[in-house]
């Protein structure tokens, strides 16, 4: 898949433009992880495009699963969250939010800590979901106790984010509907 010039905002114009996403559970095991094509990269953040049919390896349940939606993927090294927007019709149609600690690149991988709290938006209401998860979570691999007050600090945060339209949920990410092919 060839990325429109102008979506891309690369240091290096010949890097490899594939980009391993591993979501990892606290203590750096890792959870699950998907392939992408990086559309855009600034010392803040990558966005990538997820392509219809692609596979997850999902390492916890041992599967893998096909998703069959294109995604907008944004990844930022300073906040506490990360946001999959699924593609349908040349729209938006939902957000998928985690709550997570800063991702982070090396090389042509990024990861990051999913902290189990998800901030989802579908049928235009947006919702907490996967608390008890959280809660479970933060047993089974002893959070500390700040990182627990952390993950609900930050998903305010998001909230708020969210309630304002602010980056990335003020229609910037709508740019790279036009790198899915029709």
């Amino acid at each position: 898949m060839t990325i429109p010039r102008q979506y891309s905002n690369l240091k290096d114009e010949t890097m490899d433009n594939r980009i391993t996403i591993q979501a990892l559970k606290y203590g750096n095991l890792l959870h699950y992880e998907w392939n992408t094509t990086l559309l855009e990269k600034t010392d803040s953040h990558i966005v990538v495009l997820g392509e219809y049919g692609r596979k997850l390896n999902h390492y916890t349940k041992q599967k893998v699963f096909i998703i069959e939606t294109w995604t907008i993927e944004y990844f930022p090294f300073d906040s506490w969250f990360t946001v999959s927007a699924d593609v349908v019709g040349g729209k938006i149609h939902q957000f998928y939010c985690n709550i997570n600690q800063p991702a982070k690149i090396e090389g042509n991988t990024v990861s990051f800590v999913d902290l189990d709290l998800d901030y989802v938006q579908r049928n235009g209401e947006w919702k907490v979901v996967d608390e008890d998860e959280f809660e479970s979570n933060a047993i089974k691999f002893a959070y500390p106790e700040a990182l627990i007050h952390k993950a609900s600090q930050e998903l305010q945060s998001l909230k708020e984010l969210v309630r304002n339209k602010t980056f990335p949920f003020d229609g910037s990410l709508d740019k790279f509907i036009d790198c899915i092919p029709r």
